[in-house]
């Protein structure tokens, strides 16, 4: 075969967890990572395969600067996260993990959580990492994230401490268990000001359920749905998408979400990565990379989602994500969003795309509940009207120690929280290694 490189970069070995030089070449279709170790020995994996090539999906951007970095470069990327000044993008997206608790005992999850005794963060402990984080980041999104943060049942006081903080959009990452079954705590969370629920959903059959989270859920969360809606708080529908289990699901999610609109506002896709409770090396085929996951949201579709209509984001890295915003017609997705033409030679400016992608994100992933007794003038009603008609498809490639790019380490906009105040990248701070050891987080691996 023939590999044509196109890109030089750095990554971590899979065993040691050193930056190594990486490779990613092209053989038709696909693109593939190639690195070694010097101890260790050579690996290969998949990173974009699909009928969108990767050279014409990037796009070139200006650097943003960190204006309060909180750790120096001493030993370089990605071994000084915190952030430090070498990193080229704002926190849009600040996480912040509640508890270490679960309800459930996935197959895959990022945080490798379980039904652990209650080591919750205090709330005073939350309190900092709040300020923490505005201090360094100003007025961006929040998610709690876990383990699973429902598990608490302060949570309310923790959403209106974040809002007390300065931060107003706040999202909360969930299973959708306990929204399903204590509406008085939804009730609760949404006069506390939450803005929005990123519900764990990976398809419309329990047969998926099943193998993925361990039990039949599909009626749990057509019931956090309809708890959200009933009290105006938005969701976003996130399907971990695993080749062979719910990949041939993907147009049926989507036209579940458009069904629940607009209480639903839209569809986050996830590949799985493999980290946390899987660390085993996956094949090829264990992999959906980002242009298959949007070459079968138009396949899956008939055709009502073109590629056209999906782009590159304007926030962080080309390589981690694509969405597309649309509007609802009589239960059609009509698109927004047009992809630009390719080799644009304007650069875009990451500091830009960090505020609109912010802005987007609070607008569209809040739902605006209109009852009876609301006074909005005519020119109100339009403007509601058309954003609750709105829908977005996104999609996100969490890297793993298998694949890791340290450029797009670099252009990161979702940053987990530490105890301590810092920001880590959301891929580094799960990273694992294969005997399940973190640069940044404690992992625990179940026997």
């Amino acid at each position: 075969m023939t590999l044509s490189p196109l890109v030089h970069t750095q990554s971590l070995c899979p065993i040691c967890l050193r930056s190594v030089e990486a490779f990613i070449v092209q053989e038709d279709d696909k693109a593939f990572m190639l690195k070694t170790c010097l101890e260790h020995g050579a690996f290969e994996t998949i990173v974009w395969r699909g009928k969108t090539p990767m050279h014409e999906w990037v796009r070139t951007k200006e650097r943003a600067f960190i204006n309060h970095p909180i750790t120096p470069i001493e030993k370089g990327c990605p071994f000084d996260c915190g952030l430090c000044s070498a990193h080229r993008q704002h926190t849009c997206t600040a996480l912040i993990e509640v508890t270490k608790r679960c309800n459930l005992k996935c197959r895959f999850c990022f945080a490798d959580a379980l039904d652990a005794p209650n080591e919750d963060p205090s709330l005073e402990q939350l309190r900092f990492q709040f300020e923490s984080i505005f201090k360094v980041s100003g007025a961006c999104n929040i998610q709690l994230s876990g383990g699973e943060p429902s598990v608490r049942n302060d949570l309310d006081v923790i959403v209106r401490m974040g809002r007390e903080a300065g931060f107003s959009f706040i999202q909360l990452n969930t299973n959708g268990i306990r929204l399903a079954q204590d509406e008085a705590y939804v009730k609760a969370l949404k006069e506390a000001g939450l803005s929005s629920v990123f519900l764990q959903f990976d398809g419309v059959d329990d047969a998926i359920y099943r193998h993925l989270r361990g039990r039949a859920l599909f009626e749990v969360k057509c019931q956090a749905i309809e708890n959200c809606k009933k009290y105006g708080i938005g969701v976003v529908l996130v399907p971990t998408i695993v080749p062979k289990i719910n990949d041939h699901h993907i147009g049926e999610i989507v036209r579940f979400a458009i069904g629940r609109s607009p209480a639903v506002r839209g569809v986050h896709f996830q590949p799985v990565s493999y980290f946390g409770r899987i660390p085993n090396p996956p094949k090829d085929e264990d992999r959906i990379t980002l242009p298959e996951v949007m070459d079968a949201l138009c396949e899956q579709t008939d055709g009502m989602i073109s590629l056209a209509s999906l782009q590159p984001p304007g926030c962080e890295n080309a390589l981690c994500s694509f969405n597309g915003n649309f509007l609802i017609e009589e239960g059609v997705l009509k698109p927004v969003t047009k992809r630009a033409a390719c080799c644009s030679p304007e650069s875009e400016k990451a500091e830009v795309g960090a505020a609109k992608a912010k802005a987007f994100v609070a607008r569209n992933w809040s739902y605006q509940k209109q009852t009876p007794s609301e006074t909005f003038s005519d020119w109100d009603k339009i403007l509601s009207a058309i954003q609750n008609n709105s829908f977005s498809l996104s999609g996100m490639a969490f890297q793993d120690v298998w694949n890791v790019n340290l450029e797009r380490i670099r252009d990161c906009c979702i940053h987990v929280s530490t105890a301590e105040g810092k920001l880590i990248p959301f891929c580094m701070y799960n990273l694992t290694n294969t005997r399940g050891e973190s640069l940044y987080r404690d992992v625990k691996r179940l026997s």
